[in-house]
Protein backbone atom coordinates (compact mmCIF):
# COMPACT_ATOMS: atom_id res chain seq x y z
CA UNK A 1 0.00 0.00 0.00
CA UNK A 2 2.70 2.02 0.83
CA UNK A 3 3.05 2.39 -3.03
CA UNK A 4 0.03 3.84 -3.84
CA UNK A 5 0.06 6.31 -0.16
CA UNK A 6 3.41 7.50 -0.45
CA UNK A 7 4.64 10.68 -2.46
CA UNK A 8 4.73 10.96 -5.89
CA UNK A 9 7.97 11.09 -7.68
CA UNK A 10 8.45 14.15 -9.54
CA UNK A 11 7.34 13.87 -13.05
CA UNK A 12 10.25 14.09 -15.73
CA UNK A 13 10.18 17.05 -17.93
CA UNK A 14 9.45 16.35 -21.51
CA UNK A 15 10.20 18.35 -24.80
CA UNK A 16 7.23 20.14 -26.03
CA UNK A 17 8.01 18.65 -29.66
CA UNK A 18 9.16 15.12 -29.58
CA UNK A 19 7.56 14.67 -25.88
CA UNK A 20 10.91 12.75 -25.48
CA UNK A 21 11.69 12.93 -21.60
CA UNK A 22 14.53 15.94 -20.70
CA UNK A 23 16.71 15.34 -17.91
CA UNK A 24 16.82 18.42 -15.60
CA UNK A 25 18.79 21.14 -16.44
CA UNK A 26 19.38 19.31 -19.64
CA UNK A 27 16.77 21.32 -21.83
CA UNK A 28 16.93 24.31 -24.80
CA UNK A 29 14.37 26.94 -24.82
CA UNK A 30 12.46 27.53 -28.66
CA UNK A 31 10.59 30.67 -28.53
CA UNK A 32 7.18 30.82 -30.67
CA UNK A 33 7.43 33.37 -32.27
CA UNK A 34 3.22 34.40 -33.08
CA UNK A 35 2.46 33.25 -29.72
CA UNK A 36 5.48 34.77 -27.78
CA UNK A 37 5.96 32.19 -25.88
CA UNK A 38 8.87 29.36 -24.35
CA UNK A 39 8.54 26.22 -25.40
CA UNK A 40 10.91 24.01 -23.76
CA UNK A 41 12.53 21.25 -25.74
CA UNK A 42 15.67 18.31 -26.08
CA UNK A 43 18.75 19.21 -27.03
CA UNK A 44 18.30 17.24 -30.90
CA UNK A 45 15.24 19.09 -31.52
CA UNK A 46 16.76 22.78 -30.41
CA UNK A 47 19.78 22.10 -32.69
CA UNK A 48 16.88 21.79 -35.57
CA UNK A 49 16.32 25.75 -34.93
CA UNK A 50 20.13 26.52 -34.44
CA UNK A 51 20.19 25.96 -37.85
CA UNK A 52 20.62 28.80 -40.47
CA UNK A 53 18.11 29.84 -42.56
CA UNK A 54 15.39 28.44 -39.29
CA UNK A 55 15.33 31.90 -37.68
CA UNK A 56 12.16 32.88 -40.31
CA UNK A 57 9.88 29.67 -39.08
CA UNK A 58 7.77 28.69 -36.27
CA UNK A 59 10.12 28.69 -33.92
CA UNK A 60 13.15 29.92 -33.25
CA UNK A 61 16.44 28.48 -30.63
CA UNK A 62 17.30 30.76 -28.13
CA UNK A 63 21.26 31.36 -27.97
CA UNK A 64 23.57 30.75 -24.65
CA UNK A 65 25.28 33.77 -25.26
CA UNK A 66 25.60 36.60 -22.39
CA UNK A 67 27.38 40.18 -23.12
CA UNK A 68 28.15 43.29 -21.46
CA UNK A 69 29.44 47.10 -22.75
CA UNK A 70 31.50 48.25 -20.29
CA UNK A 71 31.94 51.46 -22.22
CA UNK A 72 27.68 52.46 -22.51
CA UNK A 73 26.76 53.14 -18.94
CA UNK A 74 23.39 55.35 -18.50
CA UNK A 75 22.56 57.50 -15.98
CA UNK A 76 19.40 58.48 -14.22
CA UNK A 77 18.68 61.12 -16.92
CA UNK A 78 18.19 58.04 -19.38
CA UNK A 79 16.25 55.63 -17.21
CA UNK A 80 13.61 58.98 -16.73
CA UNK A 81 13.15 58.75 -20.50
CA UNK A 82 12.61 55.11 -20.72
CA UNK A 83 9.52 55.77 -17.58
CA UNK A 84 10.05 52.71 -16.22
CA UNK A 85 9.00 52.31 -12.57
CA UNK A 86 10.75 50.21 -10.92
CA UNK A 87 14.67 49.40 -11.21
CA UNK A 88 15.04 46.46 -13.34
CA UNK A 89 13.46 46.09 -17.38
CA UNK A 90 14.51 43.87 -20.25
CA UNK A 91 13.98 44.90 -23.87
CA UNK A 92 13.41 42.65 -26.80
CA UNK A 93 12.55 43.31 -30.58
CA UNK A 94 9.54 41.44 -31.67
CA UNK A 95 10.06 40.89 -35.46
CA UNK A 96 6.47 39.95 -36.19
CA UNK A 97 5.41 43.55 -35.11
CA UNK A 98 8.93 45.27 -36.17
CA UNK A 99 9.32 47.05 -32.89
CA UNK A 100 10.71 47.19 -29.69
CA UNK A 101 8.42 45.74 -26.49
CA UNK A 102 9.95 46.84 -22.82
CA UNK A 103 9.05 44.89 -20.08
CA UNK A 104 9.82 44.52 -16.22
CA UNK A 105 8.82 42.52 -13.16
CA UNK A 106 6.17 42.83 -10.75
CA UNK A 107 3.75 41.40 -8.19
CA UNK A 108 1.73 40.63 -11.11
CA UNK A 109 4.37 39.13 -13.51
CA UNK A 110 5.71 40.72 -16.32
CA UNK A 111 4.26 44.23 -17.53
CA UNK A 112 4.53 45.73 -20.58
CA UNK A 113 5.61 49.49 -20.97
CA UNK A 114 5.15 51.56 -24.24
CA UNK A 115 8.46 52.20 -25.95
CA UNK A 116 8.64 55.15 -28.41
CA UNK A 117 11.17 54.09 -31.30
CA UNK A 118 13.10 57.61 -30.79
CA UNK A 119 13.41 57.14 -26.90
CA UNK A 120 14.76 53.36 -27.41
CA UNK A 121 16.91 54.81 -30.24
CA UNK A 122 18.45 58.08 -28.52
CA UNK A 123 19.10 55.78 -24.81
CA UNK A 124 19.68 52.38 -25.96
CA UNK A 125 20.80 52.36 -29.78
CA UNK A 126 23.86 54.00 -30.04
CA UNK A 127 25.51 50.59 -27.90
CA UNK A 128 27.13 47.74 -29.38
CA UNK A 129 25.01 45.33 -27.33
CA UNK A 130 22.11 47.40 -29.83
CA UNK A 131 23.38 46.25 -33.01
CA UNK A 132 24.18 42.45 -31.75
CA UNK A 133 20.64 42.04 -30.27
CA UNK A 134 18.63 38.84 -32.13
CA UNK A 135 14.87 39.33 -32.45
CA UNK A 136 12.43 37.51 -30.24
CA UNK A 137 15.01 35.04 -28.60
CA UNK A 138 17.54 37.96 -26.86
CA UNK A 139 16.80 41.17 -24.81
CA UNK A 140 19.07 44.32 -23.16
CA UNK A 141 18.42 43.75 -19.52
CA UNK A 142 19.16 46.54 -17.65
CA UNK A 143 19.19 47.39 -13.74
CA UNK A 144 19.56 50.85 -12.15
CA UNK A 145 21.62 50.77 -9.14
CA UNK A 146 23.76 53.48 -7.40
CA UNK A 147 23.11 56.16 -9.40
CA UNK A 148 23.91 54.13 -12.73
CA UNK A 149 22.06 51.70 -15.06
CA UNK A 150 23.98 48.52 -16.02
CA UNK A 151 23.29 46.83 -19.18
CA UNK A 152 23.37 43.37 -20.56
CA UNK A 153 22.73 41.17 -23.60
CA UNK A 154 21.35 38.39 -22.38
CA UNK A 155 18.79 34.97 -23.27
CA UNK A 156 15.21 35.93 -23.14
CA UNK A 157 14.34 32.70 -21.67
CA UNK A 158 16.13 34.42 -18.23
CA UNK A 159 14.28 37.21 -17.99
CA UNK A 160 11.37 35.66 -17.83
CA UNK A 161 12.71 33.67 -15.18
CA UNK A 162 13.91 36.38 -13.26
CA UNK A 163 9.83 37.69 -13.98
CA UNK A 164 9.12 34.52 -12.12
CA UNK A 165 11.21 34.60 -9.41
CA UNK A 166 10.21 37.89 -8.23
CA UNK A 167 6.33 37.25 -8.71
CA UNK A 168 6.93 34.61 -6.03
CA UNK A 169 9.40 36.65 -3.48
CA UNK A 170 7.61 39.64 -3.87
CA UNK A 171 6.52 41.39 -0.58
CA UNK A 172 5.56 45.02 0.36
CA UNK A 173 5.74 47.72 -1.93
CA UNK A 174 9.57 47.38 -2.68
CA UNK A 175 9.50 43.51 -3.31
CA UNK A 176 11.56 43.12 0.44
CA UNK A 177 14.28 41.87 1.69
CA UNK A 178 14.03 37.95 -0.06
CA UNK A 179 13.18 39.41 -3.23
CA UNK A 180 16.12 41.99 -3.12
CA UNK A 181 18.49 39.43 -2.40
CA UNK A 182 17.49 37.35 -5.26
CA UNK A 183 17.93 40.10 -7.62
CA UNK A 184 21.47 40.77 -6.53
CA UNK A 185 22.59 36.90 -6.67
CA UNK A 186 20.75 36.80 -10.22
CA UNK A 187 22.95 39.74 -11.23
CA UNK A 188 26.16 38.43 -10.42
CA UNK A 189 25.38 35.44 -11.98
CA UNK A 190 24.84 37.44 -14.91
CA UNK A 191 28.19 39.28 -14.61
CA UNK A 192 30.13 36.60 -13.92
CA UNK A 193 29.00 34.70 -17.34
CA UNK A 194 29.13 38.03 -19.37
CA UNK A 195 31.95 38.79 -21.54
CA UNK A 196 32.70 41.76 -23.84
CA UNK A 197 32.17 41.58 -27.60
CA UNK A 198 34.92 42.03 -29.96
CA UNK A 199 35.13 45.80 -31.04
CA UNK A 200 32.81 47.28 -27.87
CA UNK A 201 34.17 50.80 -27.42
CA UNK A 202 35.62 50.98 -30.54
CA UNK A 203 35.43 54.01 -32.34
CA UNK A 204 34.58 56.24 -29.13
CA UNK A 205 35.61 59.13 -27.53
Amino acid sequence: MRRFTGPRPPRPERCELCAVAVPEGGHRHLVEVEKRALVCACTACALLFDRPGAATGRFRAVPDRYLTDPEHRLGEGAWEQLQIPVGVAFFFRNAALDRLVALYPSPAGATESELDPATWQDVLGGGALAALLEPDVEALLLRRTGGRTECYLVPIDICYELVGRMRLLWQGFDGGAEARAALDAFFAQVERRAKVPAGAGEGRP
